[in-house]
């Protein structure tokens, strides 16, 4: 009896499938190792514990496009029918088509762009297609692909053999009663589904986002590793709807670094080694801060304290975010790469290159380390920050104790601020830190323990707004105590905004208002009528000091005092938007769609891009379209960083 059990088990439709799926899984590790072979000499540094990591991180991208490529087959073979419909031959045989076809087609573009990786440095994409639709002698390219590297192709016959051969091609179904047949399938096509949703997601819970490119990069110790770690399908999915990265040709190449330029010539030639930290406060709208609204009657603020910290700071009239969302912060902030078109971790170039603070700073002897009080891997910020080259990361599990979790989304920013704090007093000078703030974000909750402490004002972020300020009140008296205070420099920001209510505000302007602030106990505090944005926080902190080589930053120091170009640019879809200290010019790509006054036109009423003079606005507009290609091209052709003979 029990062998008969265990033989219906492993007839099963599910098992089959199951094995079905396995046997891919195990298809794309093979060609993984392949691809590592073939291509070490362009990953020098991966030693064995590190091609484990990679092979386990690669086994999570695998499944979600086996998922995806399978779906069909899966669901035909587990919906709930009568036994004898799903036992026919017939329709047994289309589910193996439905199987085989996807999923050889699947091993093919891997073992294929295990070729092509060694020339573009990651995986192809859509924007593969696009690249060689004009060129005519693309059949004679993959012939003498085929010649040339024919030890792939005898790899993929191998493979597709592997594939063909050990398919389990039947099912059959236990011979039950209707009254347990039905129940039981139903369940297991259900749990099926759901677990199969899960897997294409890449993982469960509310702070999950559907697995993307970046993700890759929580497994690599530098960006062209991601190769490795992705699959060829899984790139091309992710990307298929991508067809915003068009080159630009606004202005010849010669004429390009004429209107812009993000590569920053050395700052000084003799650095000096103040340690770095930089707060990233999460929805903190300008709306929100007393420091920069005291001409709105009756006006109330909910951050007491920063009101205080930047009252001994260097603050700007007209600061910006990059972005609408915490995944476009990190990149914006700390590697001066602004949100154009799309999230930069959640675009098909993600895995390029990217210098950063961190990374410049720790070829200097920086100890670098990212704070974020999230479960490990959440949004991304892991994967992105061991891109950029911190040292270190620390999030929830580093610190363990999960009775301070507010129970969505990451650590109360009390205690976790604390962490940060004591952390850095025991890290080796000169240091480099960032944190990610978490407690004003939704669903906009504090601690039971300040319950009605914190005016919980118009809006439901009120409340944690207050909360978080107590917080960075309870830091800054923790670190003003430590011997490093005295040396270190502090950028002060927000990510991005959040719900607004003043008509001040809520506007095309006012979406992207934030504040953004330099302490350091020997700045002198100055409010200036300045236009800055997160992408000018590196160069900023590169020009404070006095970094000693050239460096790669879409944005300007903000320190010295006029910035070179005194713009501030950002991406409100579909219109490109650039902010001068008295203009914001929209532009949708080919054309100048809206100009306002935003001094004269606070709340942005009266269009003036019918009746302003053409040369008020003719330098913005050179900018923006020589920033917009520079971004595009740059993206493209993977060179975000400073190159040697630049």
């Amino acid at each position: 009896m029990k062998n008969n059990h265990l033989q219906a088990f492993w007839k099963h439709p599910w098992t089959v499938v199951a094995c079905n799926i396995l046997l891919v899984m195990v298809l794309y590790t093979i060609l993984r190792l392949f691809c590592y072979y073939m291509d070490r000499v362009i990953f020098p540094n991966i030693d064995t514990p590190h091609l484990i990591e990679i092979l386990l991180g690669g086994m999570r991208f695998d499944l979600t496009a086996i998922l995806y490529l399978s779906s069909l087959y899966i669901i035909g073979s587990l919906l709930p029918f009568p036994a004898a419909w799903r036992e026919n031959k017939i329709y047994q045989k289309v589910l193996l088509w439905l199987y085989w076809i996807p999923n050889a087609a699947g091993i093919i573009a891997d073992a294929a762009d295990s070729v092509y990786i060694r020339f573009v440095d990651r995986r192809a994409t859509c924007a593969f297609f696009t690249e060689v639709s004009n060129d005519d002698n693309m059949g004679i390219v993959i012939a003498n692909g085929i010649v040339e590297y024919w030890y792939a192709v005898v790899m993929l016959i191998a493979v597709l053999c592997a594939f063909f051969y050990f398919t389990r091609r039947t099912f059959s179904l236990p011979r039950v009663k209707p009254y347990i047949y039905y129940p039981a399938e139903v369940i297991i096509f259900v749990l099926s589904i759901y677990f199969s949703v899960i897997g294409i997601r890449g993982g469960f819970g509310r702070y999950t986002r559907p697995i993307t490119l970046s993700n890759a990069l929580q497994y690599t110790n530098a960006p062209r590793e991601s190769a490795l770690v992705l699959n060829t399908p899984f790139s091309l999915m992710k990307t298929i709807e991508n067809t915003t990265y068009v080159e630009k040709t606004y202005f010849k190449p010669e004429e390009l670094e004429e209107h812009m330029s993000p590569i920053h010539p050395a700052e000084s030639h003799q650095m000096r080694t103040d340690n770095v930290v930089v707060i990233i406060w999460e929805s903190c709208s300008k709306e929100y801060v007393g420091f920069y609204n005291h001409d709105i009657p009756g006006y109330t603020g909910y951050t007491p304290f920063l009101d205080s910290l930047l009252a001994q700071s260097v603050t700007f009239d007209f600061s910006y975010a990059s972005g609408r969302k915490s995944v476009d912060a990190m990149p914006s902030v700390l590697s001066s790469i602004p949100m154009l078109i799309e999230p930069y971790t959640l675009s098909p170039y993600s895995t390029n290159e990217v210098s950063s603070i961190a990374e410049r700073l720790g070829k200097k002897g920086y100890t670098t380390a990212f704070f974020h009080g999230a479960p490990n891997g959440s949004m991304g910020f892991q994967a992105y920050a061991r891109a950029a080259g911190f040292d270190a990361y620390y999030g929830m599990t580093e610190f363990n104790d999960d009775s301070q979790y507010d129970g969505t989304w990451a650590i109360w920013d009390e205690p976790f601020l604390q962490y940060y704090a004591n952390t850095m007093s025991t890290m080796k000078e000169p240091f480099m830190t960032a944190v990610f703030t978490a407690s004003s974000h939704h669903p906009f909750k504090v601690p039971a323990q300040y319950k009605d402490t914190f005016p919980k004002g118009n809006l439901p972020i009120h409340e944690p707004l207050g909360y978080a300020d107590h917080a960075l009140r309870r830091f800054f008296e923790n670190v003003s105590k430590q011997p490093w205070f005295e040396h270190t420099l502090f950028v002060i920001m927000a990510d991005h905004t959040n719900e607004l209510i003043l008509p001040e505000y809520t506007n095309s302007r006012g979406l992207y208002e934030i504040p953004i602030a330099f302490y350091h106990p020997q700045l002198t505090p100055q409010k200036r009528a300045q236009v800055v944005s997160q992408t000018d926080v590196m160069p900023s902190v590169m020009g404070w000091l006095g970094y000693d080589e050239p460096y790669f930053a879409f944005g300007e120091n903000a320190l010295t005092k006029e910035k070179v170009h005194p713009y501030a640019v950002c991406y409100n879809a579909p219109v490109y938007q650039i902010f001068s200290d008295s203009l914001l010019l929209q532009f949708d790509g080919e054309n100048v769609t809206g100009v306002y006054d935003f001094r004269e036109d606070r709340y942005l009423k009266h269009n003036l891009s019918k009746t302003i003079a053409p040369e008020r606005i003719a330098p913005m507009e050179d900018y923006l379209k020589a920033y917009i290609q520079q971004y595009i091209h740059r993206m493209v052709n993977n060179e975000l960083t400073v190159k040697s003979e630049e």
